[in-house]
């Protein structure tokens, strides 16, 4: 079905059924983004033995894979979905995401240092590939259906609570299981969550298939036989979809660096790794009920101010966390609480505003969904990385002593600080930067 087929509004609303399945597959996602994000630079450093450097390494290199390997897919799903009316062959990859993940969190016994980096980082980029393969179409949905400004707010809405609530379980659930700091609990725990990851994939993927169907198909625009390089100098050239995925960037480094530093922050501040699950709860738990709050924001003051918003929240919940840390938990938890409500209006704010970008792209005849999803997801990846990389390079520059599950190590002085450092002045510094990039998008109109 396609746009001149199509009996539907632009304006029309996306039935909720329909809409509540697609969502669902951002239960897996969320899996996916929480569990390497928050556990992986930890479970190399202090339960393989892989020093800091070369395990922020590990998290850098498969997700600069991704940067290529996403306009790619990005392209080739605005081919399919040209040639076949529907984008979803290319998101089975996504029913085999959670065997990965398995083994990503499976480093053989007696494998430690080097050879464990490079087990977990194959199996790392085996993961992303599958990953994109998902997500690239999966957030091209929205660009594809013939809905207008607020109803695409709407469901991305729809998909951040999902998203939220998978994020909330994995980090949550994911820590509790591997408190015990032993190897088999994290192979343990990447099954137990691998079970809702293929779950969820298949629910969305006949969910994305009822949502076309119920709101009408917008084929892309422009020529069949388009170029990858084409694609991502056509999103690039978009200056306020340029600016939008600068700020972004810098917005998904701030809050990975916040997931990956969390464990050292629980560890080696407050001396308790049981608080990791505390703290993602606490930033998380809020965020499933900000979604439809943020909506309400949207509606009166528009996307751009209410992620202009968030961005200034969490500079300030990150700034403030350096004081509250020379205070009791509580202090912490509290801030943690309102970061977590500004992470609903990053991820709500930031992810409706791409649709936005591709249909005004569109009014000039240049718009490709998957094209554009591709570059902003490529972007999404790097972001996850770079977080994780610049906060191992904090723990470089603080002499951080990497260990294995069955050793005890005393961290110096410098290491604490560092850590400590990372997890509160780097990231109210990068999301200050995102603010400035954020502040020069035109796309979004006066609130209705």
């Amino acid at each position: 079905m396609t746009a001149s087929t199509s009996g539907r509004a632009a304006a029309g609303r996306a039935p909720a059924p329909p809409l509540a399945a697609y969502a669902t597959g951002s239960l897996g996602m969320g899996v996916w983004v929480t569990v390497p994000g928050l556990l992986l630079l930890y479970f190399l450093t202090d339960i393989v033995g892989v020093a800091a450097g070369l395990a922020g390494l590990t998290l850098l290199v498969p997700k600069v894979v991704d940067v290529v390997v996403h306009p790619l897919i990005g392209s080739r799903s605005d081919r399919q979905a040209r040639a076949w009316g529907h984008r979803r062959r290319m998101m089975l990859g996504g029913i085999l995401l959670g065997l990965a993940m398995v083994a990503m969190f499976s480093v053989p016994g007696g494998i430690e240092g080097t050879r464990a980096a490079l087990w977990v980082g194959g199996w790392f980029i085996v993961g992303n590939l599958l990953f994109a393969m998902f997500q690239v179409p999966y957030l091209a949905t929205p660009s594809d259906l013939m809905i207008g400004y607020h109803e695409r707010t709407r469901v991305f809405m729809f998909r951040m609570l999902f998203l939220t609530v998978g994020l909330l379980g994995a980090g949550v659930a994911a820590p509790a299981l591997v408190a015990s700091e032993r190897r088999s609990a994290y192979t343990t725990m990447a099954a137990v969550l691998c079970v809702v990851m293929v779950v969820s994939a298949i629910v969305a993927i006949r969910g994305v298939r009822a949502l076309t169907a119920a709101c009408g198909f917008r084929e892309p625009a422009g020529r069949a036989g388009h170029s990858v390089v084409a694609d991502v100098k056509v999103a690039w050239a978009d200056r306020d979809f340029r600016m939008l995925v600068l700020s972004y960037l810098l917005t998904g480094t701030t809050t990975h660096l916040f997931m990956a530093a969390l464990p050292y922050f629980t560890r080696y501040v407050y001396d308790d790794a049981k608080l990791t699950a505390v703290f993602m709860g606490a930033f998380l738990a809020p965020a499933v009920a900000a979604g439809p709050l943020w909506m309400v924001v949207s509606r009166r003051i528009g996307k751009q101010r209410g992620l202009l918003i968030s961005q200034g929240v969490f500079v300030a919940g990150s700034a403030t966390l350096l004081a509250t840390s020379q205070t009791v938990v509580a202090a912490s938890v509290a801030v943690v609480v309102a970061m977590g409500i500004a992470f609903a209006g990053l991820q709500l704010f930031a992810f409706s505003m791409v649709p936005d970008a591709v249909a005004a792209a569109d009014s000039g005849g240049e718009g490709q969904a998957g094209g554009y999803t591709g570059v902003w997801t490529a972007t999404e990846a790097l972001g996850t990385a770079v977080g994780p990389y610049l906060y191992s390079a904090a723990l470089v520059i603080g002499g951080f002593v990497s260990s294995t599950a069955e050793e005890e190590v005393a961290q110096p002085d410098s290491a604490v600080t560092a850590l400590l450092l990372g997890f509160t002045v780097v990231p109210a510094v990068l999301m200050l930067v995102a603010m400035l990039f954020q502040r020069r998008y035109r796309l979004d109109p006066a609130p209705a």
